[in-house]
């Protein structure tokens, strides 16, 4: 929205005009205050928010000069901050009847046009103003604003750009601009306009706010953290930042930092959900189940059906050791979303702590076949099957989770397979290929297969050496 222009009242002599300007309008403006003096005291209500007697003063001028279309355009930029936007309209209508061609009084009906819903007609007005200014970078700015309203960014980009290029100073544009490329997930371009945005306003809060939300979209944990600081720095309430810094920390697994942030929320804001929800997993992965189970815990105090939660506190009381409670609850998350797979998974896990080893492994049947994507639940059913004394369909299970993603520990615990099937050359083949990847496994040989580390046969085709070795 275009202003009055206001004069800076600064030197002492100006200010004491001022003073008597408003003493003799105040009680009862006197003839003697001509249009000058009018609109300085309208000039000096406008900064200061006092629309209703700034229109006074602005009805009063166009009193006594009721053809001033510049008059009109400030009677209209008053009442559209009044919302009285129709009204507006009328003004911006009479200015242009006395002054066609003035772009300012195009852009600022432009605006209100914006405001009642009526975009199409505002880039019509924004339009007229480019062809009688085409160097008026706030006809391009606001022009932009009005794609924006109407989804259409790529027009908008292109009208911000031009209003750049016209003032690469303008105070909004970049941020704009920013907001633009951010929601089209161009996460480059976006990062460096909100910076630009920031070399002009180093203090917006929201600035350094959306270039932490990209940050984070970009895996750009540590900078997002930072950027967080600088919004919280500025406004030491700004919840949303505090939240975000939660989730950025919890990502970089900092979370006793993100619990302060979390509790921060709560402080400014109270509790919901999200955040109670987002405490317990911080609380979780620092091993305070307990605290973890209570936060999880208020969170289906206000939501019943907040399936995460009821998987969360499952998750806790399975890391207690309270199995059969455990299974309970991933029940209940599971009658919420029957087909999550992690939830199904968790329910297999927790059946095997409990040793309940036939429920188990057909649960983690389940999982495989309903989610044959999950290569950890393959290697738990494979890893189940060895143990109960079933080696070929622990060996099948190993083939899935390597055809997944080949890794030394997934080669290492085939080759045990392969050796228990007697089938030395395949479980020779598999020891080498985890050496490969990894030379750690060579101990972890020695160290949990002592029979396979002591064989004559697979020492010397792995090359270990034909003497005694070494005993666990």
């Amino acid at each position: 929205m275009f202003d009055f222009e206001f004069e800076d009242f600064d030197e002492p002599a100006d200010e004491g005009r001022m003073n008597a300007l408003l003493s003799a309008y105040e009680g009862d403006a006197p003839a003697w205050l001509d249009s000058d003096s009018l609109e300085d005291i309208a000039n000096y209500y406008f900064e200061r928010g006092r629309y209703e007697d700034a229109l006074s003063v602005i009805d009063r001028l166009l009193g006594i000069m009721s053809h001033s279309s510049d008059a009109w355009m400030r009677r209209g930029i008053l009442l559209n901050n009044l919302e009285r936007h129709k009204e507006a309209l009328e003004a911006y209508d009479k200015a242009l009847t006395l002054n066609p061609i003035d772009s300012e009084t195009h852009v600022n009906r432009g605006i209100t046009l914006n405001t009642l819903g009526r975009s199409r007609e505002a880039l019509g007005a924004y339009g007229e103003a480019i062809r009688i200014d085409p160097i008026n970078d706030e006809a391009f700015f606001n022009r932009g604003v009005t794609f924006e309203h109407l989804n259409s960014l790529q027009d908008a980009i292109a009208s911000f750009r031009r209003c750049a290029e016209l003032n690469p100073e303008h105070p909004e544009v970049w941020y704009e601009l920013g907001f633009c490329h951010d929601c089209l997930e161009k996460d480059a371009e976006s990062i460096v306009c909100y910076e630009r945005h920031i070399d002009i306003e180093p203090f917006s809060q929201d600035a350094w706010y959306n270039r932490g939300i990209v940050l984070s979209r970009m895996y750009r944990f540590e900078a997002a953290v930072d950027s967080y600081d600088m919004a919280i720095a500025i406004q030491d309430d700004f919840a949303s930042a505090w939240y975000n810094r939660g989730n950025a920390l919890a990502n970089i697994s900092r979370p006793e930092e993100a619990v302060e942030s979390y509790r921060k929320v709560i402080e400014l804001e109270g509790g919901d959900a999200a955040t109670w929800y987002n405490l317990g997993l911080a609380f979780e992965e620092m091993e305070d189940y307990l605290q973890a189970f209570g936060y999880f815990e208020q969170v289906v105090r206000e939501d019943e059906a907040h399936p995460e939660a009821w998987y969360g506190m499952g998750c806790c009381l399975d890391a207690l050791e309270r199995h059969e409670e455990a299974l309970a609850l991933f029940e209940r998350a599971l009658a919420l979303k029957p087909d999550i797979g992690e939830f199904w998974h968790a329910k297999a896990d927790c059946l095997y702590n409990a040793g309940n080893i036939a429920e188990a492994l057909k649960t983690y049947k389940h999982v495989v076949t309903t989610h044959p994507q999950n290569r950890d639940a393959w290697l738990d059913l494979a890893e189940t099957y060895f143990e109960t004394g079933h080696p070929e369909p622990a060996l099948d299970a190993y083939q899935k989770a390597l055809a997944l993603h080949p890794d030394a520990g997934a080669y290492f615990l085939r080759a045990r397979v392969l050796f228990a099937l007697g089938r030395m050359d395949e479980s020779t083949h598999s020891l080498k290929m985890a050496f490969r990847m990894d030379p750690n496994m060579k101990e972890e040989l020695r160290r949990t297969c002592p029979d396979m580390w002591r064989d004559a046969q697979i020492r010397h085709m792995l090359g270990l050496g034909d003497g005694p070795a070494p005993r666990a």
